[in-house]
């Protein structure tokens, strides 16, 4: 079963390119015999747990290793196959039921996947008690209905729009085996106690590489490659260079690279465009001074000249975005609210009583391309009297920055410069910047009830005309809120050999168990 979700319009830790080639070690087994395949991904794994993963290396390498009951399906439209389920069926709006295929074992000897374990694992995640930042895709969950061994009904407490689109076929539709997760304690990080997925992990050398061997239990469609080998590296510059020296299969390259390889890109390798969900934005901490002061937000606001920031950083290869949902979907912005006014800034600064400006520090992942868009952002600043310094860091280290359970980091964050995946609907964009989120994913601290309350009835509304309403009032409470410039999509570029039949999802994201030799 194939099925397609048109839409309407139109996720870190790895070093330097010395560090990147020391991971890849010697040249790389042909892709095209079928045995291995090298795949760059731009951080490491940190937590496969469903329930708490890190960031979207942590969803490419689960897609594999997992069962889910539909799964992404590659190609230029956003759509779902079935994977562990037989059957799913839509009754209503609140009833969803589902058969899984018989003969889906788990690792470790825990038996055959079932029903209980579908049903463990929607309401693990759905359950206030087990505070999973991604409980929100499960909001309207009544109970999961095993019916027997391999059948259930997933019932709803009212319609919930995201559930096809960013809950099943995303991570938080994966399923985990109930008895390993129990036995283990009720959570893991980076060693899952069981999977049922095509692959499973053979090795993992945390900052170089993760090794997938096929499952020699899995019953479904087998997958092409005997072994996936996943290197972290976080330098797309750094990667690109070890695809033309022959040591990866697929990257994902630097916005600024897209045009010069389209023009030319390396031997044996094909160039590839996708357009991008994710968001990048700046954010102010409501909490630290001065930008406790909602004058002083607004001035950063008018300070930044976005479209300069965004050349700066991608060469003409993406364009500034107007909030955090890209064209296409429902809820995308024609315009911002508050763009570039020098004077403006100047003139709210010395309202705040800063019209000789301020010190103030940015956190941003240590890549070229985020270094090269903040010190834009710098030189803009300094022009209205605001010094800023930059600190970046490995993705190991940013992004726990603003996770309370991580530490007092948090405490000393003033601005950020960051990136969040996106799935093929609002909700996933919004989800995060939720008054629940504070101390989590919510790093600017920013709480609005109104936000808070509108973001809940956006995700059970099924008008598409409502919605679109819906998540543009959304967008504009966060910039009305002023902890928020909003910079650009980006766009995603994809370089892989031509030996390779390339299996990515429309913005680029690797499916890698559907990857084979061309």
């Amino acid at each position: 079963m194939h099925s397609i979700f048109r839409l309407t319009r139109r996720q870190m830790l790895a070093g330097t390119a010395a560090g990147a080639f020391a991971a890849l070690g010697g040249r790389f087994a042909l892709a095209a015999d079928g045995k291995v395949l090298k795949i760059r991904s731009y951080a490491d794994i940190q937590n496969l747990d469903p329930s708490f993963i890190s960031a979207a290396p942590d969803t490419d390498i689960g897609r594999a290793i997992f069962s889910s009951l539909i799964v992404a399906s590659p190609g230029s439209e956003w759509g779902y196959d079935l994977d562990a389920a037989e059957s799913l069926k839509q009754i209503d709006d609140k009833h969803i039921e589902f058969k899984l295929k018989p003969g889906l074992v788990w690792s470790g000897g825990f038996g055959e996947v079932t029903a209980d374990d579908v049903k463990y694992s929607f309401e693990r995640i759905a359950d206030p008690a087990a505070k999973s930042p991604y409980a929100g895709d499960w909001e309207t969950l009544d109970h999961v209905e095993v019916k027997d061994k391999l059948s259930g009904v997933i019932v709803l407490k009212e319609a919930f729009a995201p559930l096809m689109t960013s809950t099943l076929p995303q991570s938080s539709g994966t399923i985990v085996c109930k008895a390993a997760v129990e036995k283990a304690g009720g959570k893991f990080t980076t060693t899952p106690p069981a999977t049922s997925g095509p692959y499973v992990i053979k090795e993992w050398t945390p900052k170089q590489k993760t090794v997938l061997a096929r499952n020699p239990d899995w019953k479904g469609e087998a997958p092409a490659f005997d072994e996936i080998q996943v290197f972290p590296i976080e330098d797309a510059k750094a990667a690109e260079l070890a695809f033309e020296a022959g040591d990866l299969d697929f990257t994902w390259v630097a916005g600024s690279s897209i045009k010069r390889l389209e023009g030319a890109p390396p031997k044996g390798g094909k160039i590839e465009r996708h357009p991008s969900l994710a968001y990048i934005w700046m954010g102010m901490n409501v909490e630290s001074k001065p930008f406790d002061n909602p004058k002083v937000r607004r001035a950063v606001q008018h300070a930044v000249d976005v479209g300069t920031v965004v050349e700066a950083a991608y060469f003409g290869a993406a364009e500034p975005s107007t909030g955090i949902i890209a064209p296409g979907l429902i809820g995308h912005r024609e315009k911002r609210l508050y763009g570039y006014d020098k004077d403006k800034a100047k003139a709210l600064l010395a309202e705040a009583g800063l019209a000789d400006g301020f010190e103030c520090t940015i956190d941003v992942l240590n890549t070229e391309e985020y270094l090269a868009a903040v010190q834009v952002v710098q030189s803009q600043l300094a022009e209205v009297g605001i010094k800023l310094t930059i600190q970046s860091h490995d993705s190991g280290t940013f992004w726990t920055l603003g996770d309370e359970k991580s530490g007092d980091s948090w405490k000393k964050i003033q601005m950020t410069y960051g990136r969040f995946s996106m799935a093929p609907d609002p909700s996933y964009a919004t989800e995060w910047f939720t008054p629940e989120q504070v101390g989590v994913w919510n790093w600017e601290r920013w709480r609005s009830p109104e936000f808070g309350d509108l973001n809940k009835k956006a995700k059970v509304e099924l008008d598409p005309k409502k919605r679109n309403e819906m998540y543009i009032k959304l967008q504009d409470l966060m910039e009305e809120g002023g902890a928020y410039v909003f910079i650009t999509h980006g766009v995603n570029g994809v370089l892989y050999r031509t030996t390779v039949k390339s299996a990515t999802s429309p913005d680029g994201t690797p499916i890698m168990r559907k990857f084979a030799p061309a």
